[in-house]
């Protein structure tokens, strides 16, 4: 065989490869999925949980009440007491569910509240569910559960990224959303993914995140929106992507434990953590530190997946309708901050109106993407220009814990994961909604926008008296230099380069600074 001869056929190889790959990606039809919907109002009514919403939400007319939840084991918590406190219906919707304690955890208590007559139906993004296919298939062999995975990779195990080279359009797109919903009475949304760092259980890089927890009518929106999501057509019955699973399979899967037997402190922590909450005795007397007032669900309509969604529909759409034009301060927390040209100039702006603009997000040591950190990086100096105030969240090993701490630093090293912003001291964002091109473009998201001044005062505060505490404060010097100050108690210090980084980390972020791919990240 001659070199020509030997190409030549590598060639005719890779396309048939290829070819081969294309046919096998193709998605399943979904002409035989079975339709199913939130529980209808009286049956809901009819729960422990509905019993006890339906009396505190007539004292409080059209309002839906509200709570923050900054705290990550009383978030896990609240999610494993409503599963339990469950009598009809659970409905979940997640980015990322990991294979992890907590994962495991709240994957058994699912399957008990299926064992004693719950209908369950998770929806879970695609993209993050590695590990978890045998699992996730055994369950949906429950007759009271369904699994349906959204935007799904049809190539699985570790070969999963080879999709990309025959659907990246499609699979380029993603369902950020988060939502949890029992017996359609009580809704958590916000920031949290389900995985031990998001609810302060690693070793490592832990989130400081935040949840809201809502009663009321704003639980009916989340209801419907979800039901669009699991009837959209980016939305798969997990049998027809994944294997099927026999009874056998999640009989094994049971006397396993769901596979915890080997993480018995970690699963005596999160077990403890539910048995010592409040949240149960404190719902059930109604005694809930709820705030009652106008909260708005917001989120992207399904087939912004599909790339077939009108601006209207948009997210970022339907904010600028609600919120207009800010008046005296933005406060905004985004793990991955990305303005873009537009944003930059929109920032400037702002503060050129006499509107005070402070932004959190992570540093480059904290930060878990360092590539979407180039995304902002290159535009600190126009803002800084501007008048914005930017602060980076550090890597800390021992964060403080102040009492009623809003945007809560875990206990060990930590990162941001909160999603939030305050408008004029009146009104606060909190969902899964990240200031990038990403989240306003590519990716699907959710949040509540809520009418609280209280809430707004507790974030604003947090940038006066916590923040600096645990964020470097990015600033210019006379020759338009950045610096960053950093406090320790009652010092200040300054660094001249990104502090805790490597010289090859800053060099790695210029590199990518440059290339034209701000529309990903």
């Amino acid at each position: 065989m001659n070199k020509r001869t030997g190409i030549k056929g590598l060639a005719l190889l890779i396309v048939a490869s290829l070819v081969v790959m294309t046919q096998a990606c193709a998605l399943p039809s979904l002409h035989n999925r079975s339709p199913s919907t939130a529980l209808n109002a009286e049956a809901a009514d009819n729960t422990l949980l509905g019993r006890t919403v339906t009396p505190w939400e007539q004292q409080h007319a059209d309002n839906s009440g509200v709570i923050m939840l900054p705290d990550p084991l009383a978030a896990f918590a609240a999610r494993m007491l409503l599963i339990g406190m469950s009598e009809k219906t659970l409905v979940l919707q997640y980015y990322i569910w990991q294979e992890d304690t907590t994962g495991r955890l709240l994957l058994q208590a699912l399957h008990t509240a299926a064992e004693r007559g719950v209908r369950v139906r998770l929806l879970l993004d695609d993209n993050s569910t590695s590990g978890l296919d045998e699992e996730l298939a055994a369950l949906a062999a429950h007759p009271n559960i369904q699994v349906r995975l959204f935007n799904p990779f049809l190539i699985r195990g570790g070969a999963k990224w080879l999709n990309y080279l025959t659907d990246f359009s499609r699979l380029n797109r993603r369902m950020h959303n988060k939502s949890f919903t029992a017996d359609n009475q009580v809704t958590i949304v916000g920031g949290r993914n389900v995985g031990d760092e998001y609810f302060g259980a690693t070793e490592g890089v832990l989130f400081a995140d935040l949840d809201v927890l809502g009663v009321g009518p704003v639980v009916e929106d989340v209801s419907d929106d979800f039901d669009s999501y699991w009837a959209s057509k980016s939305a798969y019955p997990i049998e027809d992507i994944v294997s099927t699973a026999d009874s056998g399979a999640l009989v094994a899967l049971t006397e396993a434990h769901f596979g915890l037997a080997d993480e018995a402190a970690d699963v005596s922590r999160y077990l403890k953590a539910v048995s010592e909450s409040s949240f149960m005795d404190q719902f059930l007397n109604q005694a809930l530190e709820l705030e009652w007032t106008t909260v708005q669900m917001i989120s992207d309509d399904p087939a912004k997946a599909l790339g077939k969604v009108s601006q209207d529909d948009l997210l970022t759409s339907h904010l600028a309708r609600v919120l207009k034009v800010p008046q005296h301060s933005v406060n905004l927390v985004s793990p991955y901050f990305v303005p873009t040209e537009a944003g930059t100039v929109a920032f400037r702006e702002l503060e050129a109106s006499g509107v005070e603009v402070a932004v959190l997000t992570n540093s480059l040591n904290a930060t878990d993407i360092a590539i979407v950190h180039a995304g902002y990086a290159k535009r600190r100096k126009p803002l800084l220009r501007g008048g914005v105030r930017l602060y980076e969240m550090r890597q800390l090993a021992a964060p403080p814990e102040p009492e009623g701490l809003i945007l809560s630093i875990s206990r060990s090293g930590s990162s941001l994961h909160a999603k939030t912003f305050s408008i004029d001291g009146k009104r606060v964002f909190v969902g899964s909604f990240n200031f990038d091109p990403r989240s306003a473009n590519l990716n699907t998201e959710l949040g509540f926008l809520i009418d609280s001044s209280a809430m707004a005062r507790r974030i604003d505060s947090a940038f006066e008296t916590e923040v600096p505490s645990y964020a470097y404060e990015v600033r210019l010097d006379d020759d338009d230099d950045l610096y960053w100050l950093e406090q320790q108690g009652n010092d200040l210090f300054r660094h001249d380069v990104e502090p805790e980084t490597h010289i090859l980390e800053r060099l790695l972020v210029h590199f990518f600074a440059l290339l034209p791919i701000e529309w990903l990240l």
